[in-house]
């Protein structure tokens, strides 16, 4: 599928931007922009969604996506109340040779290495949060000290897993985002119940052999595999609840078989959902 390109302007005497937000009700939008950008959610279970990668985070997260990277917004299924501070820069923002400089090695193969995608976690997702947290109340000259500092940080960091979405931007553009828009909201408000493959083929005037062809291709994954994705993703928070029992979740999440649910949930996840559920017990104690 096909994703908008976002257009990102920082506002004047800026040369990159930085945003809180606290509101969880984001719709649906499949996007990407030729900037680097750094998501930091202060805690809370949700989804990542980058490419044709989609994992999930338990306790907030601290992302670092390479430019041109399509993805979903990270709090679109999270609840919690939580802070949300997202930076974007481009490459040049410091001027076009400014990461060429010896000093900047180990910031420029961290932007290397954003290219496949990265997430943060321990003392380093803890202590970026705090400082990006701080950054809101700098002003702009002290602000862009903190940004480099920021980025040493994360470059010297080990704390950190590889997504491993790099050459997927290669085939994104920005026409015909609609679509993808149009396929997720369906599945969105429909996951829980029955899943049409005729009427999501419908809906983006196409037959179904096309949209199963046209899915495939551009995103690496057939449609059903995307769907349960987006049900054991909605299954990962209802585990939290305690007076639900499994089968209630599978139920709830969109399966009709428990059988079914198991083996999705483990595939997906690699865990089986009582697993998960005791992983967070764990991380509640």
């Amino acid at each position: 599928m096909k994703a908008a390109l976002e257009k990102i302007e920082p506002v004047f005497g800026n040369s990159f931007t930085i945003r809180q937000f606290t509101d969880s009700n984001q719709k649906p939008f499949w996007h990407f922009h030729p900037e680097y950008e750094i998501v930091y959610i202060s805690n809370g279970r949700g989804k990542r969604h980058i490419g044709d990668h989609i994992s999930y985070y338990d306790d907030g997260d601290l992302i670092f996506l390479g430019p041109n990277l399509p993805h979903f917004a990270f709090t679109e299924e999270l609840f919690e109340e939580h802070i949300e501070i997202v930076v974007q820069m481009k490459a040049d923002f410091l001027g076009r040779d400014f990461f060429d400089r010896p000093e900047m090695s180990a910031i420029r193969q961290a932007f290397e290495r954003s290219e496949q995608g990265l997430t943060f976690c321990g003392d380093t997702k803890k202590r970026i949060g705090e400082r990006l947290t701080r950054m809101m109340e700098m002003n702009n000259f002290d602000r862009l000290l903190e940004l480099l500092s920021v980025l040493q940080d994360i470059a010297t960091s080990k704390e950190y897993n590889i997504l491993n979405v790099g050459n997927y931007a290669m085939e994104v553009g920005a026409q015909d985002h609609v679509r993808m828009e149009t396929v997720y909201a369906y599945v969105q408000e429909n996951f829980q119940t029955e899943v049409s493959l005729d009427e999501v083929a419908n809906r983006v005037s196409m037959t179904v052999p096309a949209f199963c062809r046209y899915f495939k291709k551009l995103t690496r994954k057939t449609f059903t595999e995307f769907v349960n994705e987006i049900r054991v993703a909605h299954a990962c928070r209802q585990l939290g609840q305690e007076h639900l029992s499994i089968a209630e979740v599978s139920f709830e999440s969109g399966f009709n078989n428990l059988s079914h649910f198991n083996k999705q949930f483990r595939q997906i996840t690699g865990v089986s959902p009582r697993e998960y559920r005791k992983s967070l017990k764990k991380v509640v104690s």
